[in-house]
């Protein structure tokens, strides 16, 4: 290379009226792209001029400044290659191509940078299913590391690298890579398959596998990541879930389908109490709350006769699933409260015991 470069400079500077045409055609192209320039940059003024009011434009100022980039690069790598055909330098075009793709490579993330905000808010935004908020993230996420790779994999080639021991190279550490962050990936797959499948959304209520001990064990969905979702339980505690893990277990939602839930209370009575006196004040009692539904009304049934009560069971719709726990504390509270002033024993274990004396 450095013989070519002597011999090309030999050939230029020895020859005066030589390297008087160069400096012209040089001066020339220079002249041609400044003009070009000045040109392109007014008739872009004069259109974002008229056409600044659109509502597609007003919404995506961003595309003037993309069509401007664009269009100077354009000129720019005209007149580079007009340069480089001129010096007529395999090796110097090898590394203008190389650079030509570099620059695209930036043109086209910035496109997409570009795009994805405006294909967020205007169709992802609008649409019911989050699919396309997945694909929308993802691109976010990964969409400059494979542009930029893609281009620089280019540009050794044109510039003359054998890019197949990189390529292969890559692929060998994308699988090294993969068996080291498998519990990563997991987790990834798993986080797409809960936005797509959707058995929660962001603000429901659903019960909590790993709280702490003595601790709410549901809570409501705050946030659902690509790579664990995020839970506050009623104790104002946040606790983050591997979507691994979720995918694992039985999801209980108490609010996906309606808000109306149903709530059962067990509640014992005496043997020799009076059931349907009981039944009427459990009812009386439940319908005390205004979030106690009348419609399906409260029932209460005998499920069982226990060792020393009646089992009884309370069986209330609710129209705020997040206040089932105070449903449950206000009904049991107020039963026993109400039975010790109406007489109805509300029993413990006994054992009566005989004894016997023998002559």
């Amino acid at each position: 290379m450095e013989t070519y470069f002597r011999r090309y400079y030999d050939q230029i500077f020895s020859d005066p009226q030589q390297l008087l045409n160069l400096t012209i055609r040089v001066s020339a192209i220079l002249v041609a792209a400044a003009i070009g320039w000045w040109i392109f940059n007014a008739i872009t003024k004069k259109i974002r001029k008229k056409y600044h009011d659109r509502p597609f434009f007003k919404n995506n100022d961003q595309i003037f400044f993309l069509i401007k980039r664009a269009g100077h690069y354009s000129i720019l790598a005209l007149a580079g290659i007009w340069l480089v055909n001129m010096f007529e330098a395999p090796f110097i075009k090898r590394i203008f191509s190389a650079f030509l793709i570099i620059l695209l490579t930036s043109i086209a993330n910035n496109i997409v940078n570009s795009f994805l905000p405006y294909l967020e808010h205007n169709i992802a935004a609008k649409t019911k299913t989050a699919v396309d908020n997945v694909i929308i993230d993802l691109f976010k996420k990964f969409s400059g590391i494979i542009i930029y790779t893609v281009g620089v994999i280019l540009a050794l080639d044109a510039m003359g690298f054998n890019i197949m021991p990189f390529v292969a190279g890559a692929g060998v550490a994308g699988i090294a890579i993969g068996f080291a962050a498998k519990d990563t990936l997991s987790n990834l797959i798993a986080g797409v398959l809960l936005i797509i499948d959707r058995p929660f959304e962001v603000g429901d209520r659903i019960e909590v596998w790993t709280a702490p001990k003595n601790a709410a064990t549901w809570g409501d969905v705050i946030h659902i990541g690509l790579r664990a979702t995020k839970i506050r339980t009623t104790d104002n505690i946040v606790i983050i879930i591997p979507n691994n893990e979720i995918m694992k277990r039985d999801i209980i939602n108490y609010t996906t389908v309606t808000k109306e839930i149903r709530v059962r209370i067990p509640i014992g009575v005496a043997y020799d109490a009076d059931i349907k006196k009981a039944k009427e004040l459990i009812i009386k009692t439940a319908l005390e709350l205004d979030w106690v539904m009348q419609e399906p009304a409260p029932k209460v049934v005998v499920r069982s006769f226990g060792d020393s009560a009646v089992d009884l069971q309370a069986r209330i719709w609710i129209s705020r699933p997040r206040r089932r726990m105070d449903t449950i504390s206000h009904v049991t509270d107020r039963v026993k409260e109400v039975f010790q002033e109406e007489g109805i024993e509300i029993p413990y274990p006994k054992r009566d015991i005989y004894i016997k004396k023998e002559k």
